[in-house]
């Protein structure tokens, strides 16, 4: 078992989510950074699906039952094993009765942290994943939380350290041009692409809403709710969009004019409050 003795700001259990239920109005959910999710697990020898901890902002402190292996990656908070520093984006072994704690990120938003054999939750709809939209899955961890690991399985990988680019300060995502691009000025995706905007205070694993030069749009009314997908920029009528991400509800009556490709999802997931980011077309 692993005791959560602080969970700092939000900290829930993620895994690749419920992909293939939008008809149902179940959201995938899952790991917002699935780049750096994917990382910690490896690192650990745990199969892709195995479940690990998003820590949103770090400032966490968990409390090792028994010996594990773990590895901490995303958004480059500092931690300390039992007082001493430790490596980001490398296994490390903690011995039982050891306490692993967390630190605040300079940069970026999501940490995540896998411990060999995964956190063996009961799941929900085939997935271990916290939706905070749904509500489905495992609540949000709280003091004195226990999480049970899973068996070890799958060959432990000889790395000590895998290289991991620092997360950029202003960083650009691609885009394609969204369904809804008509309801929207000629000049809209123009403006968008071209422009600086900022993540807002009002932004969670729903979606990041930026402030910026507001998108402007051409046709009145609300489009009849549709299906929407991770990475599409929704504009409410005041023209400021909407970044959706991973917990974002199956359907919307916002237009979309533009979504962020796959790729660059990961990047969006890292947004904290104040940071900008800028589009351009993929």
């Amino acid at each position: 078992m692993i005791e959560v003795v602080r969970p700092g700001p939000l900290a829930t259990v993620q895994d690749p989510g419920r992909p293939g239920r939008a008809e149902l109005g179940v959201p995938v959910s899952g790991a917002a950074d699935a780049v750096a999710f994917g990382l910690a697990n490896r690192l650990v020898g745990n199969a892709a699906g195995a479940a690990a901890l998003e820590l949103t902002f770090g400032g966490a402190l968990l409390r090792f039952g028994r010996s594990a292996w773990i590895a901490v990656t995303g958004a480059p908070a500092p931690w300390t094993l039992d007082g001493r520093p430790s490596p980001l984006n490398a296994p490390c072994f903690v011995p039982a009765g050891a306490s692993v704690e967390v630190g605040f990120p300079d940069r970026g938003l999501r940490t995540y942290l896998a411990v060999r054999g995964g956190i063996d939750v009961e799941p929900v709809l085939g997935s271990r994943a916290t939706d905070l939209l749904s509500g489905l899955g495992p609540p949000p961890l709280a003091p004195g939380t226990r999480l049970p690991v899973g068996e070890a399985a799958g060959e432990f990988p000889r790395v000590d350290v895998a290289p991991v680019p620092e997360p950029p300060v202003e960083p650009v995502l691609r885009v394609l041009p969204g369904p809804r691009d008509d309801w929207f000025a000629a000049d809209a995706l123009a403006l968008l692409t071209g422009s600086r905007y900022e993540a807002t205070a009002q932004s969670n694993r729903v979606g990041v809403r930026l402030t910026g030069p507001a998108l402007t749009r051409v046709r009145e009314g609300e489009l009849p709710s549709e299906g929407m997908v991770t990475g599409a920029l929704q504009v409410p009528p005041e023209g400021r969009p909407i970044l959706f991400l991973t917990d974002h509800p199956t359907t919307g009556g916002y237009p979309v004019l533009a979504v962020v490709v796959t790729r660059d999802l990961p990047l969006a997931a890292q947004l904290r409050p104040g940071d900008h980011v800028r589009f351009r077309l993929a």
